[in-house]
């Protein structure tokens, strides 16, 4: 049975809130609830606001990027791409003001907690069902009517956000993502600042960027054999890339990571 993990925000960015804040993916489905507190989001190609009684799902490999300001708290379920439950196929937020639907799935993450605490006997089968009362919450609170139709600046950006998904570390560059989504380098930069807040290659850069600290902190790979696979030309532009952007080699990220705090 695929093991579902219940961990706070504060949880998935133990190694810095970049962990969060940087434009990435994931192999798994995330499940947020949020309990106080406000911040911003980059899901389904926008930038949003969420705060207090918001639940957001994201599912795997959809690019994100979630911060919540000073003081805030939200749980998330982390769900196996594998594991066979009734979610919903696309990015969901949900901005619950129902005090009873409020209570419903704070009630079901305590339970989980607890269960994921005691580990006791069948946990892993407790947990499954309620990862499935979860999902069907989640279904039952999705709006009854469709979407409204996305305008053409959206679904450019989503086009670009799912190519940085699958291909972010071809070593291409934004110009020549742009080239590929039929679009001037301008008019994609334009068009993702005034949906995201980023500029396209700020998106890029911030892929590449979590993708390598991620593998640094995570893995004993040499730092030439990452930088090789995140496309980078040499492991010298790769340190200049990494010192640009967190003031430290990649060595010294690697040694911080595993240093005691």
């Amino acid at each position: 049975m695929d093991d579902l993990r219940l961990v706070t925000l504060a949880q998935l960015m133990k190694a810095g809130a970049w962990q969060l804040e940087l434009a990435h993916d994931r192999a798994e489905h995330l499940l947020i609830w949020i309990t106080k507190g406000q911040g911003v989001a980059l899901i389904d190609g926008a930038r949003r606001g969420i705060g207090t009684h918001n639940a957001l799902f994201i599912p795997a490999r959809h690019l994100m990027a979630i911060e919540l300001m000073r003081g805030g708290f939200g749980q998330a379920l982390v769900i196996p791409d594998s594991a066979d439950l009734p979610l919903p196929q696309a990015v969901q937020h949900l901005r619950i003001r129902d005090v009873t639907a409020q209570g419903e799935l704070t009630v079901l993450f305590e339970a989980m907690g607890r269960e994921q605490n005691a580990a006791r006997p069948l946990y892993h089968s407790a947990m499954h069902a309620y990862g499935e009362l979860m999902a069907i919450w989640l279904r039952r609170y999705l709006p009854d009517e469709p979407a409204p139709g996305q305008s053409a600046a959206r679904r450019l950006v989503l086009a670009y956000c799912d190519r940085l998904v699958q291909t972010y570390a071809s070593g291409a560059t934004m110009a020549e993502h742009a080239e590929a989504l039929g679009v001037t380098p301008t008019h994609l930069t334009r068009v993702c600042r005034a949906e995201t807040g980023r500029t396209a290659a700020a998106l890029l850069t911030e892929r590449q960027l979590h993708a390598a600290r991620r593998l640094l902190i995570t893995t004993k790979v040499p730092v030439q054999d990452i930088a090789r696979h995140l496309g980078f030309g040499s492991a010298a532009y790769f340190t200049r890339f990494i010192q640009q952007h967190t003031q430290r080699t990649p060595t010294a990220l690697r040694q911080m990571a595993r240093s005691p705090a």
